[in-house]
């Protein structure tokens, strides 16, 4: 029996999302029929990790707002409860040189945190840090202008991966790693990605997972973008983690509320096999 869970789900409190109320998204899961929803919003980043100002406004919450959705998300779980399995989580991201500041919001905040979806959305590029899926163009112009060639921006991209699992092994709560193919969302628009680099590289992860208990948000919001059309997730790497004991969650990624349960069919035809 699979659990009908979704596992990486955001709320008013994205920039980049929907203002709706967060029983808008409870209950089209319920009306779904799932049985445990994750709440999993974006904290604050440090200051000045973008030079945009306002494209650093748009990726995550203030600080000051971060107690407030930590309310917000155990209001609703007590809310809902009885009707659907609630749990507060955040969608933490990797950074590389400021781990501590991901280390004191954990210390913060772990002890309500039941689910992290540990993410890669930023690596080094031209002007400092950019965002790996703003928009295509931003992508051409900041990472594979700095990088040169896709293949070298793809393994770049894959090395913050590494460094992510190794970071979430240590966390104490529930964890997986976030749309482990986002590299692939202008896929369509930029120049070709070798389909071979990016197996190997997801050969070479897999035993990562299986040893540090990290588990893949199995991530739909790709059949959502025209430049992606496909989940983040391969169809043959799910099979490989269902092999090697790796969690595989189910994340409908939703950002408005008719977006939970995008994909679910897809996402259960590979875990039944």
């Amino acid at each position: 029996m699979v659990l009908k869970w979704d596992g990486h789900t955001h709320t008013r409190y994205c920039y980049h999302g929907s203002d709706a109320a967060e029983e808008q998204y409870l209950d089209r899961a319920i009306e779904l029929g799932f049985e445990r929803y994750t709440i999993s919003e974006h904290p604050p980043l440090p200051a000045g990790l973008i030079e945009d100002a306002a494209l650093f406004r748009e990726l995550a919450m203030p600080p000051e707002e971060l107690p407030l959705y930590m309310n917000y998300a155990k209001q609703m779980k007590q809310q809902y409860e009885g009707r659907i399995e609630v749990t507060v989580g955040l969608e933490l991201d990797y950074l590389p040189g400021q781990l501590d500041f991901t280390e004191r919001i954990v210390d913060q905040w772990g002890r309500d945190l039941e689910d992290v979806v540990y993410s890669v959305h930023y690596l080094p590029g031209i002007g400092g840090t950019r965002c790996i899926d703003f928009t295509a163009d931003y992508s051409r112009e900041y990472l594979l202008g700095y990088y040169g060639t896709m293949e070298k921006l793809v393994d770049a991209y894959y090395d913050h991966v590494e460094g992510a699992i190794a970071f979430a092994a240590g966390l104490p709560m529930r964890k997986r790693i976030g749309h482990i193919n986002l590299i692939e969302k202008f896929a369509k628009a930029l120049p070709p990605i070798e389909e071979t680099q990016i197996r190997t590289r997801l050969e070479g992860i897999l035993p990562l997972l299986a040893k540090s208990n990290v588990g893949i948000d199995v991530n739909t919001a790709g059949l959502r973008v025209e430049t992606c059309g496909k989940p983040y997730v391969p169809e043959w790497f799910i099979a490989a983690c269902l092999e090697q004991g790796v969690e595989c969650v189910y994340g409908s990624d939703s950002h408005k509320p008719e977006h939970v349960g995008t994909g679910w069919d897809w996402f259960e035809a590979q875990i039944r096999g």
